[in-house]
């Protein structure tokens, strides 16, 4: 018999946002004849854009895993769909409007590298025989605000374990879209395209590590890195990379896109902890975006139960946390 023992960090899921508060939300699009089309965003369309057909929306919303509680609240849908991180749109937050246009059907991801057979995976079959959770995570910016969502997807080692790893392969590498033609962000030349980033195999087989395809019981949002993005809730937002494309496996650790372009200030760990400030600013405290309020910020985002021993004996990499 599973006994779950509660951590300092849980509070129960009543303190949650009820679910129902959240799936109203879901009505934006109702079915249509040929089948449901759901909306990807809040935002309205603009004319002329393509709108996606979404062959899982049948899958939401999905039973909620209660082995993975929050602390706080869940922070409202209208305040995370409208201050998003998403270079490839923009470098401020208000890119919820332009990534709509992001096409995000039909959609594949390859999967090469150090495996057994290379493939290419559709989307919507991967996510039908993965089977789809939802999990209340925390999310903090590397910025120093923070937020909790209730996504819904699977753990990235199912993925690992479909790809068949050689023995040599060590670290997964990730790669998302490249299309100047919808993403203004990517014709910025001096920005290392396409975005990339990258985790060890440990790290990408731990129970926290998640791909997420939708969010508050539905689809994903497109601002949010439709229709599969990475979320590692111990780590820094951007390791967390948006619309993947590509996961590879690999002997040697290549540079991610951060890395690439500001190696001072971004590492490759980039695990939450509040001991080790940003070379421009604190990371001890973080703003909450739902109260404004600043709070203390915690080890591993406060997930040190879980990934704590991934990292013993490497407390004297550069950036290490």
């Amino acid at each position: 018999m599973f006994v779950h023992l509660k951590r300092g960090w849980e509070l129960p899921a009543s303190a949650a946002t009820p679910e129902s508060a959240y799936l109203d939300r879901r009505t934006l699009v109702r079915t249509l004849a040929a089948g449901p089309l759901l909306a990807a965003g809040l935002a309205l369309p603009r004319p002329g854009r393509t709108e996606d057909a979404d062959p899982s929306a049948g899958l939401y919303p999905a039973a909620r895993n209660e082995r993975y509680a929050l602390d706080r609240p869940v922070t409202d849908e209208p305040i995370t769909s409208r201050y998003n991180n998403f270079y490839e749109f923009g470098s401020h937050k208000e890119i919820h409007e332009r990534a709509q246009d992001l096409v995000i059907r039909p959609w594949t991801i390859a999967i090469d590298g150090l495996v057994e057979a290379p493939t290419t995976i559709d989307v919507d079959t991967l996510f039908r025989e993965a089977g789809l959770e939802e999990r209340l995570y925390r999310h903090r910016c590397v910025e120093a605000w923070s937020m909790a969502i209730p996504w819904t997807g699977f753990p990235l080692a199912k993925l690992v374990t479909v790809a068949k790893p050689l023995g040599s392969a060590k670290y997964v590498a990730f790669e998302t879209f490249m299309d100047a033609d919808v993403a203004p962000g990517q014709r910025q030349v001096w920005y290392p395209w396409p975005y990339t980033e990258v985790v060890t195999i440990a790290e990408a087989t731990n129970e926290l590590a998640f791909l997420v395809t939708g969010a508050y019981g539905k689809p994903m949002a497109k601002q949010f890195g439709a229709p599969i993005r990475l979320h590692l809730p111990w780590k820094y937002g951007f390791k967390s990379i948006k619309s993947i494309v590509r996961v590879s496996f690999v002997e040697e650790r290549p540079k991610t896109f951060w890395e690439t372009l500001v190696p001072e200030e971004y590492g490759f760990w980039a695990n939450v902890n509040p001991a080790v400030d940003h070379p421009r600013w604190s990371q001890a405290t973080e703003r909450e975006l739902a109260t404004g309020e600043r709070v203390p910020t915690l080890i591993f985002n406060g997930y040190g139960d879980f990934v704590a021993p991934l990292y013993a004996g490497l407390e004297n990499e550069p950036l290490y946390m």
